[in-house]
């Protein structure tokens, strides 16, 4: 099979591969539509020592079974894989299973490849209607679903609340539809990128601001950090009311930017937020089914063949849309 391979720091190869045999309980999945992740892209920079080379990235992916009794059927994929008999697991908290295991890192290959094999109960069946590019939104936007889910819980489910997420990709960006699908009315994203946040504004009628824009007595009962580097845990430390929550999604750098003194002073609550758990995932699939989380016609699609030059663009800032999706079969 055709995949793209991460083979070192900024370098990307588009090869062959080893085509995948299903083991018991794993299907075969044709992937049709795979979305670049901002956790790809720090593997790509070097960043992420999870994710050593050679490895084939990539794990926000849809497409059709292919054999079984299942054949033909088209769904999406939740990429993370857990072992469904630990303490984590059987709470519902699955994310936090200590055996957990995600595609696009070893022991298991990514999604940026023409097959793929996975669990029969990590995939969601895609209804007549939603496309595969839309399905494939289902992973970066559980995300936020699961970030907005813990949030309005922490603020005692305060439909009122006012929303400020940090970072316009679409991690940022499904976490503000997210709120909005969840009752929050009141959500304004923070995009520092000129040509993203005129996207953003312009294209899915969001309410966007560069990070000066904001006064200086701003303040926000949820605000959520969708790219996790000091500047911006600073912002949410500085944005978020006496009393009100940071949800932490983003991965850019492990150190700096909280004020801890604030936050002890004025009762501030901080979670961290991993991926989703597989309700959230199936709760996500299910919004995007029913029209609650729009058109989702933000994406810019590509050929995985020209996957390396997306990955560029990215870098260099020279993509308005929110997510790229690569298509393995063109």
């Amino acid at each position: 099979m055709k995949a793209l391979v991460y083979t070192g720091k900024e370098s990307l190869s588009y090869q062959d591969a080893p085509k995948p045999e299903p083991s018991s309980g794993d299907v075969l999945i044709r992937v049709e539509s795979v979305g670049i992740c901002g956790s790809d892209m720090h593997a790509y920079l070097g960043h992420d020592e999870r994710r050593p080379a050679p490895l084939i990235l990539g794990h926000e992916a849809a497409g059709r079974i292919v054999g079984g009794p299942r054949d033909g059927e088209r769904v999406t994929v939740n990429p993370l894989v857990t072992c469904g008999a630990c303490p984590a697991c059987k709470s519902g908290r699955d994310n936090l299973c200590p055996d957990r295991q995600i595609i696009s890192m070893p022991p298991r290959e990514g999604a940026f490849a023409q097959w793929l094999t996975m669990p029969e109960s990590n995939l969601v069946v895609v209804p007549d209607g939603v496309s595969i590019d839309q399905a494939a939104l289902s992973e970066p936007i559980a995300c936020g679903w699961h970030a907005v889910r813990l949030g309005r819980q922490a603020l005692g489910g305060d439909v009122e609340a006012r929303a400020l997420v940090l970072g316009g990709g679409a991690i940022g960006l499904g976490a503000a539809l997210s709120c909005k699908a969840q009752g929050i009315a009141d959500v304004t994203i923070v995009e520092p990128n000129d040509l993203r946040r005129s996207f953003l504004q312009d294209a899915c009628g969001q309410t966007a601001l560069a990070p000066e824009a904001l006064g200086p007595n701003a303040d926000f009962d949820l605000v959520v950090d969708g790219v996790g580097y000091a500047g911006t845990r600073a912002q949410a430390s500085d944005l978020v009311r006496p009393g009100g929550v940071i949800m932490h999604i983003g991965l850019g750098s492990a150190e700096g930017g909280l004020n801890i003194r604030r936050m002890t002073l004025q009762e501030i609550t901080f979670i961290g937020t991993y991926t989703y758990t597989a309700e959230d995932f199936r709760q996500t699939a299910a919004a995007i089914f029913d029209g609650r989380l729009g058109a989702l016609d933000w994406i810019e699609a590509r050929g995985l063949d020209v996957g390396a030059q997306a990955f560029a663009d990215i870098r260099a800032g020279r993509v308005a849309s929110p997510k790229i999706i690569l298509r393995p079969w063109g």
